[in-house]
C-alpha cells in the first residue's frame, strides 16, 4: 500500500474530523502540498508544545476546535475556535496548548518577495 502525502481531492471532508487527538502529542496531517506552498492540519495535546520556529513565508493559521496560545516574536495571542492569524515570514513562533486544539496552517510560497 502507497502512504499517500495528502488528502483525496473531489471528496468532501468535515475539516475537524480529519485529524484525532492523540495523548501526550502533537499530530499533524497534510491536506495538500505543492512546491508553491501547503495546507495542514494540526492537533495538540493538552500540555503539548511547538517550539520556537522561524519559517521564510507568511502563515496563515485557523483554529478549528479548541484555544490555542501563541507566541510571536514575544507577543502572546490566544486564539480561540474559529480565529485566524496570519504569522508573518521571518518571525519566531511557538504554540503552546494549555488544553487540546486543533488548527489548520496555510503557507503559499509563490510571488513571496524575500
Amino acid at each position: 500500500m502507497v502512504k499517500k502525502s495528502e488528502m483525496d481531492k473531489g471528496i468532501p471532508h468535515i475539516i475537524v474530523e480529519i485529524i484525532e487527538y492523540v495523548p501526550n502529542a502533537v499530530v499533524c496531517k497534510t491536506i495538500i502540498k505543492k512546491t508553491t506552498g501547503n495546507v495542514t492540519a494540526i492537533s495538540m495535546a493538552s500540555g503539548e508544545e511547538l517550539g520556537e520556529k522561524i519559517t521564510r513565508f507568511d502563515t496563515y493559521v485557523q483554529i478549528i476546535d479548541g484555544t490555542a496560545e501563541l507566541t510571536i516574536d514575544g507577543k502572546k495571542i490566544e486564539l480561540k475556535l474559529g480565529e485566524g492569524i496570519i504569522i508573518p515570514a521571518h518571525s519566531t513562533q511557538v504554540f503552546n496548548a494549555a488544553q487540546q486544539f486543533k488548527m489548520i496552517t496555510t503557507i503559499i510560497k509563490s510571488g513571496y518577495e524575500e
